[in-house]
Protein backbone atom coordinates (compact mmCIF):
# COMPACT_ATOMS: atom_id res chain seq x y z
CA UNK A 1 0.00 0.00 0.00
CA UNK A 2 1.45 3.36 -1.02
CA UNK A 3 1.21 6.67 0.82
CA UNK A 4 -1.62 7.98 -1.37
CA UNK A 5 -3.71 4.89 -0.59
CA UNK A 6 -2.96 5.29 3.11
CA UNK A 7 -3.95 8.96 2.91
CA UNK A 8 -7.26 8.07 1.25
CA UNK A 9 -7.94 5.43 3.93
CA UNK A 10 -7.30 7.97 6.69
CA UNK A 11 -9.52 10.61 5.08
CA UNK A 12 -12.27 8.03 4.49
CA UNK A 13 -12.23 7.00 8.16
CA UNK A 14 -12.24 10.61 9.35
CA UNK A 15 -15.29 11.39 7.21
CA UNK A 16 -17.09 8.19 8.27
CA UNK A 17 -16.61 8.96 11.95
CA UNK A 18 -17.02 12.74 11.70
CA UNK A 19 -19.39 13.18 8.73
CA UNK A 20 -19.58 16.94 9.16
CA UNK A 21 -15.89 17.20 8.19
CA UNK A 22 -15.24 18.32 4.62
CA UNK A 23 -12.19 16.40 3.32
CA UNK A 24 -10.97 19.67 1.82
CA UNK A 25 -10.71 21.10 5.35
CA UNK A 26 -8.05 18.58 6.35
CA UNK A 27 -4.77 20.50 6.33
CA UNK A 28 -1.90 17.97 6.17
CA UNK A 29 0.33 19.67 8.75
CA UNK A 30 -2.33 20.83 11.22
CA UNK A 31 -3.40 18.94 14.33
CA UNK A 32 -6.39 16.84 13.29
CA UNK A 33 -8.28 17.06 16.55
CA UNK A 34 -7.93 20.82 16.94
CA UNK A 35 -8.30 21.87 13.31
CA UNK A 36 -11.34 19.66 12.66
CA UNK A 37 -12.77 19.99 16.19
CA UNK A 38 -12.80 16.23 16.72
CA UNK A 39 -12.98 15.12 20.33
CA UNK A 40 -10.63 12.52 21.78
CA UNK A 41 -13.27 9.78 21.62
CA UNK A 42 -13.78 10.31 17.86
CA UNK A 43 -10.01 10.46 17.39
CA UNK A 44 -9.73 7.08 19.13
CA UNK A 45 -12.51 5.71 16.91
CA UNK A 46 -10.55 6.86 13.84
CA UNK A 47 -7.41 5.09 15.06
CA UNK A 48 -9.40 1.95 15.85
CA UNK A 49 -11.01 1.96 12.39
CA UNK A 50 -7.59 2.44 10.78
CA UNK A 51 -6.25 -0.47 12.80
CA UNK A 52 -9.04 -2.63 11.37
CA UNK A 53 -8.53 -1.35 7.82
CA UNK A 54 -4.73 -1.15 7.69
CA UNK A 55 -3.77 -3.74 10.31
CA UNK A 56 -1.65 -1.31 12.32
CA UNK A 57 -2.45 -0.57 15.96
CA UNK A 58 -1.42 2.78 17.41
CA UNK A 59 -0.59 2.45 21.11
CA UNK A 60 -1.50 5.37 23.34
CA UNK A 61 2.20 6.19 23.77
CA UNK A 62 2.35 6.93 20.01
CA UNK A 63 -0.67 9.27 19.78
CA UNK A 64 1.68 12.26 19.50
CA UNK A 65 3.15 10.68 16.37
CA UNK A 66 -0.23 10.63 14.60
CA UNK A 67 -1.48 14.13 15.39
CA UNK A 68 -1.53 15.41 11.80
CA UNK A 69 -2.47 13.84 8.48
CA UNK A 70 1.18 13.95 7.38
CA UNK A 71 2.31 12.23 10.57
CA UNK A 72 -0.42 9.59 10.28
CA UNK A 73 0.57 8.79 6.70
CA UNK A 74 4.24 8.42 7.67
CA UNK A 75 3.39 6.37 10.78
CA UNK A 76 1.20 3.89 8.94
CA UNK A 77 3.47 3.72 5.87
CA UNK A 78 6.47 2.83 8.01
CA UNK A 79 4.60 0.08 9.84
CA UNK A 80 2.82 -1.38 6.82
CA UNK A 81 6.16 -1.65 5.01
CA UNK A 82 7.81 -3.46 7.94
Amino acid sequence: MNEEQIKQSIIRQIVLIAPDVDPGEIVPDKNIQRSLEIDSFDFLKILTALNEELGVAVPEADYGQVDTLEHMIAYFAKRIAS
